[in-house]
């Protein structure tokens, strides 16, 4: 027989628990600076807003400003048709300078006939005159009748009791006498409708003066014939050539003013309360976004637009923009703009951003003032300091 050699059974398993990689210095480093960089980002998002708080609550900003300009609407005093354009679109006019001229020669002839009829007028006055010398004669002559009626009558009316006269010879009389006073009064009437007739009042003469203002009135249409600028400015919408038919009063292109330029900006109604005629206002231009412009706060928007109130058209309308859940209304705040000059020329409609330099100060809550610097405390009162005049600048 033949011995078998058991085999031995497998030892059970035994559990070993895992052990973790050791980690490696770089990982280590990169966690810690992320963590690090974590904390930064929200200490310096809490840091930036209150600046930006801070900074706002005393110089208000706002991005919703417009440049703007008095628009001067250029039109014919008179109608006819357009013979000459002195100038195009967007070319820059100065006070005087001819726009177009319209066809001078129907008011031409109304200007001759005018003076013809002045001249005709000045020999019906020459008329009149020596009319009232004739009727002024005329009354001469009829005192001196009468005087003699009245003379004669006094000295055979005596001889009528010793009958040198008769009765019929001092009817006659009588009658004669009646007859030269009526003469005298008609003569006096006479004059006195000469004298009207000539239209004399103090020292003007009406029927003159009448005349010589339908010479003036035609002088004037004459002159109106030349449409020149009133203003100094450029030329916009210019859409009109030789031969177009300009009407009394209708408006064929327009000028764009540039005596007097302004901002429109409109801020919400929270900020207003800082702001107040007067205080300087930084402006910065979209087109010019280098260059530091000046202004001047004239005025603050009492009203807006209602719907329900009516008068569209006369009130300004602010459209009111999204700002979390409240609409804060936005009124808007007139800044007269320093003059521009020829590199940085202004334009209407320009997109601007204005920063009013209000003079409210504010103090570092006292709170605050252990947990910064002192140099960050003192840059702090800076910002709140009113700013100082402003220094010349490219844009005034």
């Amino acid at each position: 027989m033949t011995s078998e050699t058991p085999t031995p059974a497998p030892a059970p398993a035994v559990a070993r628990s895992p052990v973790k990689a050791p980690i490696s210095t770089p990982n280590r480093l990169r966690k810690i600076f992320g963590r690090l960089f974590g904390i930064s980002a929200v200490l310096s998002a809490l840091v930036l807003s209150f600046l930006t708080w801070w900074e706002l609550d005393i110089r208000p900003r706002t991005d919703d400003a417009y440049l703007r300009a008095n628009i001067v609407g250029i039109a014919a005093n008179v109608s006819g048709y357009i013979t000459e354009l002195a100038v195009v679109d967007n070319q820059k006019v100065a006070i005087g300078d001819l726009l177009f001229r319209v066809d001078p020669r129907p008011y031409q002839a109304e200007l001759d006939v005018a003076l013809a009829n002045l001249a005709y007028v000045d020999l019906e006055i020459q008329a009149l005159k020596d009319a009232i010398t004739q009727r002024e004669a005329d009354i001469v002559n009829a005192e001196a009748v009468a005087l003699y009626n009245m003379q004669y009558l006094a000295r055979i009316e005596p001889l009528l009791p010793k009958q040198f006269v008769t009765p019929d010879q001092i009817d006659a009389a009588k009658r004669n006498v009646r007859t030269a006073d009526a003469s005298v009064l008609q003569s006096k009437a006479a004059l006195a409708q000469a004298v009207a007739n000539l239209g004399q009042i103090g020292n003007v003469n009406v029927r003159r003066a009448r005349a010589q203002a339908m010479v003036v009135e035609n002088q004037l249409n004459v002159g109106y014939c030349e449409v020149r600028s009133s203003v100094n400015g450029y030329v916009t919408n210019f859409n009109i050539s030789v031969g177009q038919y300009a009407s009394t009063g209708v408006e064929v292109f327009a000028l764009v003013d540039t005596s007097s330029w302004y901002l429109l900006a409109n801020y919400q109604e929270t900020d207003i309360r800082v702001i107040q005629p007067g205080m300087d206002v930084e402006v910065y231009l979209m087109a010019y976004p280098r260059v530091h412009f000046h202004g001047v706060v004239q005025g603050i928007g009492w009203a807006l637009y209602d719907p329900n109130q009516g008068s569209n058209g006369v009130l300004p309308t602010v459209s009111p923009t999204l700002d979390w859940v409240r609409l804060a209304q936005r009124f808007p705040v007139r800044i007269v703009m320093d003059p521009s000059d020829d590199q940085n020329p202004y334009r209407m409609g320009a997109t601007a951003t204005a920063i009013v330099l209000s003079n409210r100060t504010r103090e570092v809550p006292d709170i605050l003032k252990p947990l910064m610097p002192d140099a960050l405390e003192q840059w702090l009162g800076t910002l709140a300091t009113p700013p100082a005049p402003m220094p010349e600048s490219p844009g005034r």
